[in-house]
């Protein structure tokens, strides 16, 4: 599945549910955790099983509570019998969670269930993020989150006052960043808090596709379409790309080759690949 927008819709507001599937989102997290006070876990659970029953146009991802919690044990039941096209896993700590969650996945016959972990919400996680290679056949990507880990941590904030992360949680994005990539799995980036900042959101989509993350999670669908925008290849990008491919594949033996002016070589021509790849 090929994803640039992964929108998060609260599990107990079931009437976002059809607003959110037509935002243009790539696909959606029916959230059952942080969204959802713990008087409206049922609730909630009742609304995503019903919903999941219905067809619908995009992937559906579940985000259930942490696996080690009797409430994870809840969402899995519910879920049981149902076909949500994903697992999101909060709190996860690398591939021994992912390995706990399958058993409970096959006894409630869900086996074989993508998998998308949120990587770095405990000061553990952050150490286990080259393990996800291990498993890396069980996930759909991976993910961060920067509220969780400074709260574990006794931080007052991940984010400086012009709204960039502090040092440790730059750290974090990176490391999952490329643990992602040391798995094979797509690097999704987390959300952006701020609803309403439209020029904000696109400058942060847009370094996150420059850095290599290849999608990015949204809080809103008015968040989707310039996430959207900032991961799908521009047209001048797609034609030098195609420019790369071409002349190495006219001149098979070069190393290197000169492209529009420019010496292009090995790198250049993976990346080429890769635009071409998601567009």
């Amino acid at each position: 599945m090929t994803l640039r927008s992964l929108l998060f819709v609260p599990g107990d507001r079931a009437d976002r549910f059809a607003k959110a599937a037509a935002s243009g989102a790539d696909a959606l997290i029916l959230d059952l955790e942080d969204a959802v006070a713990p008087a409206a876990k049922d609730g909630a659970r009742a609304a995503v099983r019903d919903w999941l029953g219905e067809g619908a146009s995009l992937p559906r991802f579940v985000r259930i509570n942490p696996v080690d919690t009797p409430l994870a044990l809840a969402d899995l039941d519910a879920l049981a019998g149902t076909g949500p096209d994903g697992i999101m896993v909060p709190k996860a700590e690398g591939a021994a969670t992912i390995a706990t969650l399958d058993t409970l996945l096959a006894e409630r016959g869900l086996a074989d269930m993508p998998l998308l972990p949120i990587a770095t919400e405990t000061p553990a996680a952050i150490f286990q993020l080259g393990s996800y290679a291990a498993v890396a056949h069980r996930l759909a990507g991976i993910t961060w989150g920067a509220e969780d880990l400074p709260a574990a941590i006794g931080a007052t904030t991940s984010r400086e006052g012009d709204g960039r992360y502090t040092a440790p949680y730059e750290l974090a994005r990176s490391l999952t960043l490329f643990g992602a990539h040391a798995a094979g799995v797509a690097a999704i980036d987390t959300v952006y808090p701020a609803i309403r900042d439209q020029a904000g959101l696109a400058a942060y989509a847009a370094r996150a596709a420059r850095d290599g993350f290849t999608a990015m999670m949204a809080l809103h669908p008015a968040q989707v379409a310039p996430i959207n925008a900032a991961f799908t290849p521009s047209a001048e990008a797609v034609a030098r790309a195609q420019a790369i491919v071409d002349a190495f594949a006219a001149n098979p033996q070069a190393g290197a080759l000169q492209v529009d002016g420019r010496m292009v070589d090995a790198p250049h021509l993976k990346q080429a690949r890769r635009i071409l790849a998601t567009r």
